[in-house]
């Protein structure tokens, strides 16, 4: 009893002495960065008028606006499709279960350093090498999901059971077929998750991608809220928010179909 209580009060005391050290850090950089919270005062009547602008939404530009979010749908599809395509192979091989660490290794730092690159300055760069439009936010898309999707796969790939992965290779299976019959069942589920919620997120990027010439509806809210059109902003909103509900539903019902 008093071993499992030494235990315990050393447990709460490193516990404690984290949440502590973050609690500090967290105030150090809120020193260090300035932040003037004077500028809190008054904006809640300000967020009050702007919404208040939005009302009622303007519904005429209701066929401008679905032809602009298939647009983005079209976008983020094709985008995710192609980074799928890139980053199983690229998960395998970062999977340090699966590749020995001189193949492992370095594909994690291909995956970490075409994460690092922001997707806006990726779009901004494609922008001025291959030009406006859907095919440069398409490819904008593709390229940052890659370091995401890699790496979610390639961690994945690393938990699976190596007890069956050993059975597999151990009845005389090589490398893709190990891959097939081992790893891959395992981990199908959290796959297809990881992709539709990469869907997801893509499908809000490249709302945004539109504010630097990349196609789609992110072309119009910049365009409407130049234009102090808020009512028709609210269209749009409302457009990405009934896509992204449905999206999170797609995801849902496509884990509980393959479990």
């Amino acid at each position: 009893m008093a071993n499992l209580r030494r235990t315990w009060m050393r447990r709460a005391s490193a516990h404690g002495a984290f949440w502590a050290a973050t609690v500090a850090l967290a105030v150090g950089l809120i020193m260090l960065g300035d932040f003037e919270f004077e500028n809190f005062k008054g904006s809640g009547s300000r967020f009050t008028r702007f919404f208040t602008r939005m009302a009622p939404p303007d519904w005429s530009v209701t066929h401008l606006v679905l032809r602009s979010t298939a647009e983005t749908l079209t976008i983020a599809f094709v985008g995710t499709l192609l980074a799928l395509i890139v980053s199983l192979p690229l998960g395998f091989l970062a999977a340090s279960n699966m590749t020995p660490p001189w193949i492992a290794q370095p594909t994690k730092w291909l995956l970490g350093f075409i994460r690092s690159i922001p997707l806006i300055v990726v779009a901004m760069i494609l922008v001025t090498a291959v030009g406006l439009g859907p095919l440069t936010g398409t490819l904008a898309i593709a390229f940052h999901s890659v370091g995401m999707l890699g790496k979610f796969y390639a961690e994945e790939f690393e938990t699976a059971d190596r007890g069956v992965i050993n059975a597999v290779r151990g009845s005389g299976a090589n490398w893709l077929q190990t891959v097939r019959f081992g790893l891959f069942p395992q981990c199908v589920p959290q796959v297809l998750a990881f992709t539709i919620y990469r869907f997801e997120m893509n499908f809000r990027d490249a709302a945004v991608l539109g504010l630097v010439g990349a196609g789609g509806i992110g072309l119009y809210i910049q365009m409407y809220i130049g234009g102090f059109q808020y009512q028709k902003v609210a269209v749009l909103l409302i457009v990405i928010i009934v896509v992204v509900t449905a999206l999170d539903q797609l995801s849902f019902w496509a884990r509980r179909w393959v479990r």
